[in-house]
């Protein structure tokens, strides 16, 4: 992946703001925020619980529609596009890692490391699945369903997963966040090593400040703005 810092950023984004309706009154969760990420770099969006973090990670991915401002993912502007092509791109483009696994419970952890490229009708899937399983240290756990697996094994799958369909950009929220200590390090440990072997761009929602440092770089969120942008 292209590294050159003066190359045109994989995210750009411009005047971000999202307010909610709340008992009727409308809340401002995001003013006005502005960056840009440059293609396999890697940083972490901290700040306070409530700051806008998550719902930032979300208008980034596409997830969600701001109240204005704009995202250009890969060139595209996402506010432009309706949910369907914005489900495309997300295909296409983007992995995700959310604090809760979002595992699907009915399938084991291979058929969940496969359904990004299912749903790409890719054939010949199941050996880029069990590489990713192996990676991840499950190679033996293949066959079982989330409920069969612990919270570390999960989060694994679900890095797995997220690493399947060779994103461009991954969007990781809170990923140690129901781990145990140990657990969590090794997780983090998984995912940034899979990350630089991809050279995969990174942007990581994260209340854990020594997670965040390995990252090249932080943003922080307080009150919905942009307080600090580390280099």
């Amino acid at each position: 992946m292209d590294n050159d810092k003066s190359s045109t950023p994989i995210l750009q984004v411009s005047n971000l703001s999202k307010d909610f309706i709340s008992a009727g009154r409308p809340l401002n969760v995001l003013k006005e925020v502005s960056f840009s990420v440059q293609a396999g770099s890697s940083q972490a969006i901290v700040g306070p619980s409530g700051s806008g973090k998550t719902t930032l990670l979300g208008l980034c991915a596409g997830l969600d529609e701001p109240t204005s401002g704009s995202v250009l993912l890969n060139g595209l502007a996402l506010e432009s596009l309706d949910e369907s092509r914005r489900a495309g791109v997300r295909n296409r483009w983007v992995g995700f890692v959310f604090q809760n696994f979002q595992l699907i419970p009915t399938l084991t952890a291979l058929e969940n490391v496969m359904v990004p490229l299912e749903l790409r009708n890719e054939k010949n899937i199941e050996p880029r699945a069990r590489d990713l399983l192996e990676k991840v240290g499950l190679a033996e756990r293949a066959s079982h369903y989330p409920i069969q697996l612990s919270g570390g094994e999960q989060q694994r799958v679900a890095i797995a997963r997220a690493f399947i369909n060779e994103p461009k950009i991954l969007f990781v929220d809170e990923p140690t966040g129901n781990l145990d200590g140990e657990t969590s390090d090794h997780v983090a440990e998984l995912l940034f090593e899979l990350n630089r072997e991809a050279g995969t761009t990174l942007v990581m929602v994260t209340h854990d400040l020594a997670l965040a440092a390995q990252t090249e770089r932080i943003l922080e969120i307080d009150h919905g703005r942009l307080s600090q942008n580390h280099s």
